[in-house]
Parts: structure tokens; sequence; C-alpha cells
């Protein structure tokens, strides 16, 4: 397998389960030195076992302070997947304050605060690097009992789009990933039942839930130089959902 990032120094977080999983662990077989950070410190020493050259921390992204002191201490990187994210269901009516301020401080804020210590850097030793930011369909259509998770995936998809248009002039360019259901062990999971899974799968025209390999693909494309004339877009792995 060519190594496109032979020597690339990557940060993935929620970098040890699913599709972050699948994104360090792709990135380190094509010769990127990965670091993983998560608040999974389990999952975390598992994944090191398992790759023991992949670099581990354990921080919590809801802490602003302790995130941002763990980053800053990891150093220079070429690029950046903000993968962690937390999604749980409350209808409209009963979506509550606590839930709501947690999912934006994990999905949306944490996007903020861990960008700007990796982006700083990559202007100060003039690299030009690349962000990928995992978004989701719910960024732009709603879905069911999902207030907190849809508005916190749009605000990402905004923010992204700042991002690419301040940090251009340095060379950095920064897009997302919006992907439909994927089937991670938790996606497989939630998406069991029969009727809740039809539903779903009558609005996807391919007639089909994403696999974790199918955004991995997107993500590294977006990374690499192969993208390298794309920045501010919103880069939909859906099967077609968007297009109705």
């Amino acid at each position: 397998m060519a190594k496109h990032f032979n020597g690339k120094r990557i940060l993935v977080t929620g970098g040890c389960q699913g599709i972050g999983y699948g994104i360090a662990t792709e990135l380190w077989k094509q010769g990127a030195n990965v670091v993983a950070l998560s608040n999974q410190k389990e999952s975390l020493q598992k994944l090191h076992k398992e790759y023991p050259s992949i670099e581990v921390v354990c921080v919590d992204l809801r802490d602003w302070a302790k995130t941002k002191a763990a980053v800053d201490a990891l150093g220079i990187f070429d690029g950046l997947v903000n993968n962690a994210g937390i999604a749980k269901t409350e209808p409209f009516l009963e979506c509550t304050p606590e839930y709501f301020d947690e999912t934006i401080t994990v999905n949306t804020k944490a996007v903020v605060n861990v960008s700007q210590i990796v982006a700083k850097k990559m202007i100060q030793n003039k690299i030009k690097g690349s962000i990928v930011n995992i978004s989701s369909q719910a960024s732009k259509a709603a879905l069911r009992d999902h207030t907190a998770y849809c508005a916190s995936k749009a605000a990402v998809d905004s923010i992204t789009r700042v991002m690419a248009l301040e940090l251009g002039q340095f060379g950095i360019r920064t897009n997302t990933v919006n992907p439909t259901v994927v089937m991670t062990d938790l996606g497989r999971a939630v998406w069991a039942e029969q009727s809740k899974k039809q539903a779903m799968l009558s609005k996807i025209p391919l007639g089909r839930f994403g696999e974790v390999s199918e955004v991995v693909n997107a993500v590294l494309f977006l990374l690499s130089e192969q993208a390298s004339m794309i920045s501010g877009v919103h880069l939909a792995v859906d099967g077609g959902f968007l297009a109705l």
C-alpha cells in the first residue's frame, strides 16, 4: 500500500473507537505518526497495545483548560481530525439544558479549542496543514429527537467555513465530512430495531447505511495533497440522503 502520509504527524480526537479508530489505524498504515486523543482510557490502552507506535492521550474534551494544556504539550501537527462527539436522543419538547450544553461542549466547542492550538502551531512553523471536522447529515437535515445534535453539527459546518476563510491565507485547508448512519459497533446496536432501521433506509437512495471504511476514505482524501485545492466544503458520505 502506498504510504501517502509518510512522516506526517496527525492528531485524531476520539481516535480509539468507531470511525476514529478506523481513521487513526488507516493513517498509521499509510505512514503517519498518529496521536489518538480520547477520554476513554481503556479503549486508548487497547489501541496502544495493538499499535504501539500510535501515541495515546487521555483527556476529557469537556474541560477546556485541561484539553488546551494537553494538546499544546503534544507539539506540532501536519493534520488534525476532530472526530470526537456524543449523540443522545431527546424529543424537542424534552431537550434539557444540561444535555444541550454537554453536546455543544463536546461536539462544537472542542473543535474550536483543539483547532486553535493546532492551527497556531501550523502557522508558526509555516506548515500548510489540513483539518477535517467530522460533522453529520444531521447538520443539514432535521432528525427526530436530535435537537442538540443537529444544532451542534450545523455549528461545526459553519465554524469550518470560517476556519477555511481565515486560515486559507496560511495554506491551511479545513473541511467537513458529513456521514449518514455508519455501521460501527454502536451504529449496529442503535439501528438494530427493524422499523427504525427501515424508516431511515427509506430516505437513503442507495438503500444502505455507510461503512467505517467509506468515511475513513473520505477523511484521508481531504487530509491528503490529492485535495490540495479543496477547502470549506462539506463532503456528504450519505448514499444520497441529502439529495432528497
